[in-house]
């Protein structure tokens, strides 16, 4: 069974320190770190990439927060300082991977840099970071999914249960699924995939593309707190538009590589 200890990591005073601020510091430390590295073993100037990652994080930030503020409008209409409380959670990947790509590949193209290379460099970053983020959602009591009896089950206290379940104690620990498919994902973008497909640029983050949306729609049906667009969940709506371009571009850049 798991069990949230409370999202503050660490109080003195009025300095308020939360699990949720450090595990995001913490997966963009480690992905900069590991693409840094990886741009070095690429003969990719390191530091021209890590301008570039730099950006695309702050937009990666701004992007996953208006992504999630759109589809909530009904209650940041009413709290709009709420908006700027991203410790409090509230943070979609499909959006920070949007805003990531828009400003970080944005500075790339103007500056004629090897943009299709930095996408490959950056996508096992991308996975590790999402495997460590995603555990701020455990500390947050959020993104969990429907009632279980199942022995790794979640317990989530009453303040955050929905209405629907309210009556529930245990949960499936959907943070803990996607992140565990993250750190697959991490594993076989750089043991199983990376060295293959190194001679079509941009084809090992098509790649992380299609795979995480392809876990992703699956663990998403399990959650109670999807963002919705009608009766449509909308994270398993990008997930399969994720999908069909991965199983689009993955073949033609293959094909584009190979030798004549």
């Amino acid at each position: 069974m798991f069990q949230s200890p409370g999202p503050i990591a660490l109080q003195i005073g009025p300095l308020t320190i939360r699990w949720y601020g450090v595990l995001m510091a913490t997966a963009m430390a480690v992905g900069l770190w590991l693409a840094y590295r990886e741009a070095r073993r690429r003969g990719v100037d390191p530091e021209e990439l890590l301008k570039a990652s730099e950006l695309a994080l702050l937009g990666a930030l701004v992007g996953a927060r208006l992504y999630y503020v759109a589809f909530t409008w009904e209650y940041y209409s009413r709290f709009p300082l709420k908006i700027f409380a991203v410790w409090e959670g509230g943070l979609a990947i499909h959006g920070g991977i949007l805003g990531g790509v828009l400003v970080g590949g944005g500075y790339a193209w103007w500056r004629s840099l090897p943009l299709a290379r930095y996408l490959d460099i950056v996508a096992p970053s991308l996975a590790l970071g999402q495997a460590i983020g995603r555990w701020g959602n455990f500390f947050n009591e959020e993104a969990f999914g429907t009632p279980t009896s199942l022995p790794w089950k979640l317990y989530i206290s009453p303040p955050h249960r929905p209405l629907l379940y309210a009556q529930n104690e245990f949960f499936h620990p959907t943070f803990l699924y996607e992140s565990l498919w993250d750190l697959l994902l991490f594993v076989l973008l750089v043991w199983v995939f990376r060295d293959r497909v190194e001679r079509a640029p941009s084809c090992l983050f098509w790649i992380y593309v299609g795979l995480y949306s392809a876990g992703r729609l699956v663990v998403e049906g399990l959650r109670t707190d999807s963002l919705m667009l009608g009766s449509i969940r909308v994270a398993q709506l990008a997930s399969g538009v994720g999908i069909v371009l991965a199983i689009i571009m993955v073949p033609v850049l293959l094909k584009r590589s190979r030798p004549t």
